[in-house]
């Protein structure tokens, strides 16, 4: 790039990223009976995987055409796909496919991410933090499948949903947040009683556990946690927590925080930054979680945020890690992180491009959570790019816009082709003089 000299590490390129995902998605096993398959599985689930990432649901029908011109076409260039798979053999692949079968993709890219050491800046307090937190992303009164969530309205009939439950490594100073692979919540264990998040959790913390075995993780999530089951779910898993706590959920516990804090065994803290703000802290360890006999003991901690004489915002949590002077800052810091969950991961998949709500294909078995674990997929390769690519930054750099950005892109794959994805960012970062005949 003119003027500029770029160094992102081999290994945490998109081509390096890509190609690693390419090996795996080759080798995993395809149920579909082989004398009756046109598209290799790994065509396809690259095919989706490049639709999602350049987030573009007309992607296979534009390089199908290229390819009838040119004999070649980006798909292959850059996600190394044979043959651009038909809508409906691509949609059947993916919904032959067990979602758990695309959880080693994450745990590669997680790979890539310790190797370039990369995971080092998310440390909090020797730990990494782990958000949690449940959403819904399809809705519909028709479509449905085996595993939809299904809820009865009086007079409007059946409401058929999937949701899921997401995990995501963030840091309060940090604004790429790294998804860990997703827990469907949905009805496919053979239980007459609707799966819920809560279920979900139970699932999900045991799969981190194995996939993450050395990985010291704080889980932070909302007040739908702080309960005895999920904080001995943590503990059997080996995970430290921080998780709001509101006095209406636990009257027994703030009422003991309020009669040591009357004692005088209550700590307090206040500090004020350069804004002028004020931030206090208020901490007692080892209380009682509730009134059973065999409750948890956990450290309570309390913190308001106080602008011009106005508290603006108030919130206490749990945690098993002993509070004091020297880190309670940092654990309040970790428990408002939570908030990134939400904001820099579900509205931006729904809201930033990404398409997340749409009904790509429902299915009958796997495809709308295949669907959605490839969108979430290539949202990690995004977050990953942003975080060490220099390529892809000094291309972003270009443009005032994420949506600028992406529609530069598109365009630029669509009437031509490159030879890889870097071919492409140079050419859309510093596009050479070129002249219509």
């Amino acid at each position: 790039m003119p003027g500029m000299t770029l160094h992102t590490k081999e290994h945490l390129s998109f081509s390096a990223l890509r190609k690693g995902l390419s090996i795996l998605f080759s080798q995993l096993p395809d149920e579909r009976q082989a004398g009756k398959v046109d598209n290799p599985l790994h065509d396809c689930l690259m095919s989706a995987l490049a639709m999602m990432f350049f987030q573009d649901p007309s992607l296979l029908s534009f390089q199908r055409r290229m390819q009838d011109a040119m004999q070649c076409n980006n798909l292959k260039t850059m996600f190394d796909v044979s043959v651009i798979p038909k809508d409906s053999p691509l949609r059947e692949a993916l919904d032959a496919l067990p979602s758990d079968t695309l959880s080693p993709a994450f745990d590669l890219l997680f790979q890539h991410l310790q190797r370039g050491k990369q995971l080092e800046p998310y440390c909090l307090l020797d730990h990494y933090l782990i958000a949690v937190d449940g959403s819904q992303y399809f809705t519909s009164e028709k479509i449905h499948c085996p595993g939809c969530l299904t809820y009865k309205h009086k007079g409007k009939g059946t409401r058929y949903a999937h949701q899921i439950l997401q995990a995501v490594m963030l840091h309060p100073h940090m604004r790429q947040v790294l998804p860990l692979f997703p827990e469907p919540v949905a009805n496919t264990d053979g239980h007459d009683k609707q799966d819920c998040e809560l279920s979900a959790t139970k699932r999900l913390l045991p799969k981190i556990r194995a996939a993450h075995p050395k990985l010291p993780m704080i889980i932070t999530a909302d007040g739908l946690y702080s309960k005895q089951p999920f904080i001995d779910a943590l503990k059997a898993a080996r995970m430290s927590f921080i998780l709001v706590a509101k006095p209406t959920d636990h009257k027994v516990l703030f009422q003991w925080v309020d009669d040591l804090d009357k004692l005088g065994q209550a700590e307090h803290m206040k500090l004020t930054d350069d804004k002028g703000r004020h931030h206090i802290y208020r901490w007692v360890n080892q209380v009682p979680l509730n009134d059973t006999r065999d409750a948890d003991q956990v450290n309570f901690i309390e913190y308001w945020l106080q602008v011009d004489q106005k508290v603006t915002h108030h919130n206490s949590w749990v945690t098993d890690i002993a509070v004091d002077k020297g880190n309670v800052v940092e654990l309040v810091q970790g428990g408002r992180a939570r908030w990134k969950i939400e904001n820099e991961t579900f509205n931006t998949l729904k809201n930033q491009g990404y398409h997340v709500e749409h009904n790509f294909g429902h299915g009958h078995r796997h495809l709308s959570v295949n669907f959605f674990i490839l969108n979430l997929l290539a949202f990690f390769i995004h977050q990953i790019l942003q975080l060490c690519d220099r390529g892809y930054q000094h291309c972003r750099s270009k443009f005032s816009s994420r949506q600028e950005y992406w529609n530069n892109l598109r365009a630029a794959i669509r009437i031509m082709l490159f030879r890889d994805y870097e071919h492409l960012l140079r050419n859309v970062a510093d596009p050479p003089e070129i002249r219509a005949p």
